[in-house]
């Protein structure tokens, strides 16, 4: 990737193909439940040759950016997180300048979070979100009553944006996906035969406290039905699915008469990384894994 300016003075970026190999490339925000870790053992469930690849609980999208999809429907509830794919997606130069401008240090991120989105272009909301999301603690999306982003600095332990380059492999990525902003059905109702879903929805465990992330309702009872619902719909549009839930009776009730595997996974408690504890998620699909994923 290139960097110019062009006759009116605007940041312009000279877009090159990725090659195969380039494909693959991690994602640029920060998102906390992210599935990273579990890569390798999701994209086994993922089947050769199907359509499109349709994630409506993006966050992060982490499988998406791994895999590379030649053809994808990302989409997420959080209207601020979906307005960012899209501005990274279709007007790239413009975010990256504003980001420049942006300042990592406690006095400055406090300064930035306490900005009104409604009040800036779209190019430079999307970058206030990287800049937040990238330098908040632990990669937290969490707003108050009042829809404001009030989670605090993150300190010296965030790391740095991602590079120009980065951005622009996943730019290139976002090109091959349409993005829905909105709730899960609203991306599900876009499915057809020959597709592949994956769903991280939200826990709903009764039995732990979950942090409610997107805004203050969470996620319910009814909607973990509703997702329920939509599994035997797939099903029967001969839709390939993959659900992956933390260990629980709500997670027993998802996979009943799917095929499903344990899985061992590491994760923070109240987010800080030196209180770790080891956790089981459970797998739940309509199709057999393969010895290797069948990425495309």
């Amino acid at each position: 990737m290139q960097v110019g300016i062009n006759k009116m003075g605007e940041s312009i970026i000279a877009r090159y193909p990725l090659s195969e190999a380039d494909q693959s490339v991690k994602p640029f925000l920060r998102w906390a439940g992210s599935k990273r870790q579990l890569i390798p053992t999701l994209s086994r469930y993922l089947i050769s040759g199907f359509s499109r690849y349709i994630e409506p609980f993006a966050g992060s999208a982490s499988l998406f950016f791994s895999i590379a999809p030649k053809r994808a429907v990302l989409g997420d509830i959080n209207q601020e997180l979906m307005s960012t794919y899209e501005q990274v997606r279709d007007n790239l130069g413009p975010v990256l300048e504003a980001l420049r401008s942006m300042r990592k240090g406690r006095g400055d991120y406090l300064r930035i979070r306490e900005i009104d989105p409604c009040t800036l272009p779209p190019p430079v909301r999307a970058a206030r979100l990287i800049y937040l999301n990238r330098y908040c603690f632990n990669g937290l999306y969490r707003t108050n009553l009042a829809g404001k982003f009030n989670v605090p600095y993150g300190g010296d332990k965030t790391g740095k944006l991602p590079t120009d380059d980065h951005f622009e492999r996943c730019s290139q990525l976002l090109q091959q996906a349409d993005l829905v902003a909105g709730g899960f059905d609203a991306t599900l109702t876009t499915a057809r035969a020959g597709d592949f879903v994956y769903m991280d929805p939200p826990y709903t465990v009764s039995s732990r406290r979950v942090f409610k992330e997107y805004d203050s309702s969470g996620f319910s009872s009814r909607q973990l039905e509703n997702v329920r619902k939509w599994l035997l719909r797939l099903d029967e549009m001969n839709v390939g699915f993959l659900v992956s839930y933390a260990e629980s009776a709500e997670a027993e009730f998802l996979r009943e008469g799917f095929l499903s595997e344990s899985v061992g996974v590491r994760r923070n408690i109240a987010g800080f990384a030196g209180s770790r504890r080891k956790a089981t998620e459970i797998l739940i699909s309509n199709r057999a894994p393969s010895a290797e994923g069948g990425v495309q």
